[in-house]
Formats: C-alpha cells, sequence, structure tokens
C-alpha cells in the first residue's frame, strides 16, 4: 500500500479491458482515500485465480451485470475474479483488521468495500452499485469460519472453488429434472476446469455417461482424467449416435458448435445448457435452431431456489462435502503457477483469453509489487 500521512490518499492499480474487445487492456493507477466512511472498509487484494471461467464473465458481462461489480467508465471494463484478500482497513465494528477473506475482486490491489449482512460466516458489500445483482457475488466468505479452510490449498479454492459450485449445481439441476429423460450429457471445452468438474460430478452420479468434446491437442489429457466416459473432437460430433438421448452442457459459447450439435440431434437433444464462452472467436448470432432453445443457466437464482427447497444448511453440506472429494481428485493433475506484477499478469490475461495456457495448469496472479 502506498499513502501519504498528511493527504490519506493511495495509489491502486487495477487491470482494465475494452468491453467490446476484451484482448484490449490496460493498467489503470488511481488514487483512492482511505478516510473511510462509516462501515467502509479497505480489502487488500493478495491474489486471485484466472480462468477460461473469467472469460465467460466477460461474454455475459452486460446480459447478467458482471460489468456492473465493479464499474469502470469509457467502455472500459473489470472482469470479477475469484481469491483471497486481507482487510487492511475496517470502520465498521463487526469486521477485524486483519481478517481474511475470499470473494470476487476486480483484477486489482485493493478494493473499497462498504460492509453489510454480517454474520460469523461472511459479510457482504452493500455499496449502491449493487442493487439488483446477484447477493452471492458481493459476498465475502471469512477464512476463519470456513470449515474446510486449508492454506496450503488457498489456491486451489481460488481456482477451483466456484467454477466447481456451477458444475455441481449443473449436475444437480439436471438431476432434479431427471436429465429431461436423456442417457448421455455431452459437455463441451471439455478440458476447461469447469468442465472437468462437471464430468467428475455426473461421473459420481452414476445415471448419465458423459462425453466430453474438445479439441484435437487435448484429447489425451481429457482422457487421462478419468472423469470422461468417452472423450470425442468437435469434428467428431457427427459420428455420434444420433438416436441417443442427450442434454447438451456447453462451455464454449460458440455458434458453431452449438449448432452442429442441434442439427446433428434435433429432438434426440433433450435439453441445451450454455454456460460459458472459451471459443471466444465464434460468439455469433445463434438464428433458429432445431430441438430445444439453448438456455443460459444462473447459477446464483439455483442458489436460491435449492437453499429454499433443501434448505440453506444441507445445501451447504451437500456442496461442502462434495467439493472436498474435488479437491482430492484435483491433487492428481492440477499445477499451480503464480505471477506477481501488472505486466506479468497482463500476459497471462493474454494466454487465457486466446486459450493457450496449458489445461493442466491453475493461473493465479497478483498486482502487488514485485
Amino acid at each position: 500500500m502506498t499513502m501519504t500521512q498528511t493527504s490519506r490518499i493511495m495509489r491502486v492499480n487495477t487491470l482494465e479491458v475494452r468491453k467490446d474487445n476484451w484482448g484490449d487492456t490496460r493498467i489503470v493507477s488511481e488514487e483512492l482515500s482511505v478516510e473511510l466512511a462509516e462501515h467502509e472498509v479497505l480489502l487488500q487484494v493478495d491474489r486471485f485465480a484466472l480462468t477460461a471461467n473469467n472469460i465467460s464473465y466477460a461474454a455475459a458481462g452486460d446480459a447478467l451485470g458482471y460489468w456492473r461489480f465493479f464499474p469502470s467508465p469509457d467502455g472500459w471494463g473489470r472482469i470479477p475474479a475469484m481469491g483471497w484478500a486481507d482487510v487492511v482497513m475496517s470502520n465498521h465494528p463487526k469486521v477485524a483488521l486483519g481478517e481474511r477473506v475470499w470473494g470476487f475482486f476486480p483484477f486489482s490491489t485493493h478494493l473499497k468495500i462498504v460492509a453489510g449482512k454480517i454474520s460469523p460466516q461472511n459479510f457482504s458489500d452493500v455499496s449502491p452499485h449493487r442493487d439488483g445483482l446477484a447477493p452471492v457475488y458481493a459476498q465475502f466468505d471469512r477464512a476463519s469460519a470456513y470449515v474446510i479452510y486449508e492454506q496450503a490449498r488457498e489456491d486451489q479454492d481460488s481456482l477451483l472453488r466456484g467454477l466447481y459450485m456451477t458444475a455441481w449445481l449443473v449436475n444437480d439441476f439436471l438431476e432434479v429434472n431427471d436429465a429431461f429423460g436423456a442417457t448421455s450429457c455431452l459437455i463441451t471445452s471439455a478440458s476447461s476446469k469447469t468442465s472437468i468438474a462437471l464430468g467428475h460430478c455426473v461421473k459420481l452420479a452414476g445415471s448419465l455417461s458423459s462425453i466430453g468434446v474438445t479439441s484435437v491437442g487435448n484429447v489425451a489429457f481429457c482422457e487421462s482424467l478419468g472423469c470422461y466416459d468417452r472423450v470425442i473432437t468437435y469434428g467428431q460430433v457427427d459420428c455420434l449416435d444420433s438416436s441417443e438421448s442427450v442434454v447438451l452442457v456447453d462451455m464454449t459459447g460458440s455458434a458453431d458448435i452449438l449448432s452442429n450439435v442441434h442439427h446433428h440431434y434435433v429432438n434426440k437433444l433433450k435439453h441445451s445448457c450454455r454456460i460459458g464462452a472459451t471459443h471466444i472467436d465464434d460468439t455469433g448470432s445463434l438464428g433458429q435452431l432445431p430441438g430445444p432453445a439453448p438456455e443460459f443457466f444462473f447459477a446464483p437464482g439455483y442458489i436460491q431456489t435449492r437453499s429454499k427447497e433443501i434448505g440453506a444448511a444441507e445445501f451447504m453440506v451437500r456442496l461442502g462435502t462434495a467439493y472436498v472429494g474435488f479437491r482430492q481428485f484435483c491433487d492428481a493433475w492440477l499445477r499451480v503457477e503464480f505471477s506477481l506484477g501488472s505486466e506479468a499478469a497482463a500476459d497471462t490475461y493474454q494466454r487465457v483469453l486466446a486459450g493457450k495456457s496449458d489445461p493442466a495448469s491453475g493461473q493465479i496472479i497478483s498486482l502487488r509489487q514485485e
């Protein structure tokens, strides 16, 4: 933290992207007053994960409100990322200096929030710009109250915890709906960590066979994981048995891939679920497709629905228990890579955006000074 004692001003560095061209980035250095108003809290962002999931946030930035988490002017956006931070200043009696928290942050060195909705487990940012946004994204979980917290697994949690929740919710959604009568689940972008998590969930549930769909270069990696019953390339979709009833969970956001699957299966495609956008060069208009209309899966809405149905405590027990097993599964293949500083963070972002990162690696970045 750089701050003068007289002005009580500090400088904060943030990586921003063009909302209409995610490959165009800039590092913004701006002044932030550390004179805290009532209930304001200053968080120093330690580190956060960067995966294909973050690119999906940019893809849905306008549609699902992700750009509104951390507002920025003039056509620039701040992509949310999951990670860890420390409370370095607090003007709230129930948020202690030095607390370590996990949640959504901008690609930044610091974040000032208005703390509210305080509980022993977490607190939230109740700043006015958060109004109307999904509450789960404004929540900061206290490390001291996280029952499966392990300091050595912080990076792994940053990489996996949020995306595993999405995958677990999708699998739960399919199970609640009896997989819409399907016998197999097609999972695109099979080398992405969200897809791997879904493949792991489907495999454990045992009610559907899982077919991972990936690029030629990632077939061997996906097969080595053991979480898919079968792995094929995008060019082999036409070779699948079109008389078999399937559900599609698409992580690519690719108009061509969606169209190909829909035209191949037609009415044997029982549900078409859209989540990610790993193929950023092919997110054009879909037009009219045969079979069920593709539907976006909005995880925060489903969390609220299922929490009410089975109870919030039971929901968290089921999710937490499953997640512990997935963390152990990932110990065998996930390699964490760390990038420190603004330039390194920007370079890592470009690699992930271009789909050039090793699927077995997990990128953790920090904008702290080297």
